[in-house]
């Protein structure tokens, strides 16, 4: 009989993490599971720890293969999925003992086919959980569930936090090659599910590692997200053309971010005017739409004018500021 839920898990050179985090997915009180963990070239202990969890629980399975990145192997889990249900723990990341049960039961109880929990973090040093005041669960048809992914207040593109059911996977892979994968792909699988439902129980324990490929310093790589981007708004515009205006807002927000972290991280001026004027292609594609937005106030408006018109002047602008604080 196959299990209700498949849990992927991608392994790369994580070996002082990786047993917090099956061991956290093993404790689970929601038994009817299965681990996919999936070695993605490890040249470290990783790989040994893998095939030492499989020996000892017979719901995990390993895939040993060369290195591809996390979405390749993220979709050599997805090509041997049993479960109706599909879950993603990175695995320098754990989880509440309870996570899986409740979303599960979330799905099942509202007939979702997406559910939905909030992130807590994770450093060296100390946990990090939100405050809440009461306990909320709120339902969402698609085209809500879909606003809110964009909206972004309630829950983001991560994966991790939630569990999908297969059919929401279908036909999906993850982009190869490219960093920020969850945001090429949530939405496609937000696409799919007729109802959405979220908790903000906290059951993802996300862990910041200061030498994460985020938290470096910013690089070429990072703007393979507007390729995404590109492909985000004009499914939307075909699909869902009334959630455009907050497509674009949240485009926006994710361009001024990106400049953000280009201005404060790039130390080569002539890299930095570089990246920004890949930013600026973008935004041009979008510029007119982009100021007619209704979910945009004056200051980010400016900011994109900047950006659109010469990104010299964001940049002389950042440096002028930068000699008020001296």
């Amino acid at each position: 009989m196959n299990p209700a839920i498949s849990i992927i898990v991608p392994v790369y050179n994580v070996e002082p993490y990786l047993r917090r985090c099956l061991d956290s997915i093993l404790e689970q009180t929601f038994t009817d599971i299965e681990v996919i963990v999936v070695n993605d070239g490890s040249t470290d202990g990783s790989g040994e720890i893998c095939d030492e969890f499989a020996e000892k629980d017979k719901r995990i399975r390993v895939i040993h293969k060369k290195n591809g990145g996390l979405s390749s192997a993220r979709n050599a889990g997805l090509d041997i999925v049993k479960g109706e249900y599909i879950g993603f723990v990175d695995s320098d990341d754990y989880i509440d003992i309870n996570m899986y049960k409740k979303l599960y039961e979330l799905c099942i109880y509202t007939r979702s086919e997406i559910s939905i929990c909030t992130f807590g973090e994770v450093n060296e040093k100390n946990v990090s959980v939100p405050k809440k005041e009461k306990d909320l669960i709120l339902e969402m048809d698609n085209n809500e569930g879909l606003r809110q992914l964009f909206k972004g207040e309630i829950y983001r593109f991560s994966v991790c936090n939630k569990l999908f059911n297969r059919k929401c996977m279908s036909n999906i892979k993850f982009p190869v090659g490219l960093l920020h994968e969850d945001l090429a792909t949530s939405y496609q699988m937000f696409a799919k599910a007729s109802k959405v439902v979220f908790t903000n129980f906290t059951g993802y324990m996300y862990f910041k590692r200061e030498n994460s490929i985020l938290n470096k310093e910013y690089h070429e790589g990072r703007l393979g997200s507007f390729v995404g981007w590109e492909e985000i708004l004009e499914f939307i515009r075909k699909k869902y053309p009334n959630l455009l205006d907050e497509c674009y807002s949240t485009f926006v927000y994710w361009s001024v971010d990106n400049s953000v972290y280009i201005l404060n991280q790039v130390q080569n001026t002539e890299l930095r005017i570089r990246y920004l004027l890949t930013i600026q292609k973008h935004i041009r594609n979008h510029y007119k739409k982009i100021l007619q937005s209704k979910h945009l106030n004056s200051k980010y408006k400016l900011i994109i004018i900047m950006i659109a018109l010469n990104p010299k002047l964001l940049n002389l602008h950042y440096q002028f500021k930068n000699r008020e604080r001296i």
